[in-house]
């Protein structure tokens, strides 16, 4: 009977293959729609991968950028001999003719009125106003605000003055006679010890000597990235410091002896 099993079996064969071929083809099916699924998923998970991977791209550009600017601010404090404490800027006054930026130190800080703000360019301003822990602080280039500076090729000493504009100032008073030319350093002169002697405030930009006008016409270009520094530093001037202490005991003795009773009394 073996010879006629296998027979059997043989021409059973297709149709067995014919009932197993829905079965079959419905796993295929099914396989090919899981591996769609799959492949979907994968790839939308790639894409949210690549733009996390974006994100974190722009992230470390921003962070090598903020790494540079650190390492200039770094270098730039090795100018100056005073303390020095980092600062970061947090708001901007939105007045146009009022050119004030807001730091997050403030009194408990140790930070006071008067006090010089730099960044790793040059002078960027001084300390208006404080709270326990905000400060404000007027640039140069506001329209109140005076600065003495002095030539760096020659001592010439002069007022700077701020215009109202982020990109401009002015010198003021200067003779016709004045050695002064185009791209001259100005730096602090120190003058009235409010800040530090020799750092960098701005370049010459255009010089104009009118018959007609008694002084020469002198423009220059703020050092300090005004619009676009974020860490800044905080000068601690020991002499002011100083000055403004011994000017409190000075008023507090005055007061004491105005306070205090006469002779016959």
């Amino acid at each position: 009977m073996r010879p006629a099993r296998s027979w059997l079996s043989l021409a059973v064969t297709p149709l067995q293959w014919l009932v197993d071929l829905p079965s079959r083809m419905a796993g295929e099916v099914s396989d090919l729609v899981i591996d769609r699924r799959i492949l979907l998923t994968d790839n939308a998970q790639l894409r949210a991968d690549a733009l996390v991977l974006e994100r974190r791209v722009q992230q470390v550009a921003a962070l090598t950028a903020e790494n540079i600017r650190l390492r200039e601010l770094l270098s730039g404090r090795d100018r100056i001999r005073e303390e020095v404490m980092l600062a970061e800027l947090i708001g901007v006054n939105p007045d146009p003719f009022q050119h004030q930026v807001i730091l997050n130190r403030g009194a408990e800080d140790g930070v006071h009125e008067g006090q010089p703000v730099l960044d790793a360019g040059g002078i960027m301003g001084q300390v208006v106003r404080t709270t326990h822990y905000t400060c404000r602080v007027m640039m140069i280039t506001d329209a109140r605000h005076a600065l003495p500076v002095e030539v760096n090729r020659n001592g010439l000493r002069s007022i700077l003055l701020g215009q109202g504009d982020l990109n401009e100032m002015v010198l003021d008073h200067v003779a016709t006679t004045a050695d002064i030319r185009e791209g001259d350093l100005l730096v602090t002169s120190g003058m009235g010890g409010r800040f530090p002697r020799g750092y960098p405030v701005a370049r010459v930009a255009s010089v104009v000597r009118d018959p007609g006008r008694p002084f020469t016409i002198v423009t220059a270009r703020p050092t300090a990235r005004l619009d676009k520094s974020r860490h800044l530093l905080l000068v601690d001037m020991p002499d002011t410091r100083k000055a403004e202490s011994a000017a409190a005991v000075t008023a507090d003795i005055r007061k004491i002896q105005v306070t205090e009773p006469g002779d016959g009394q």
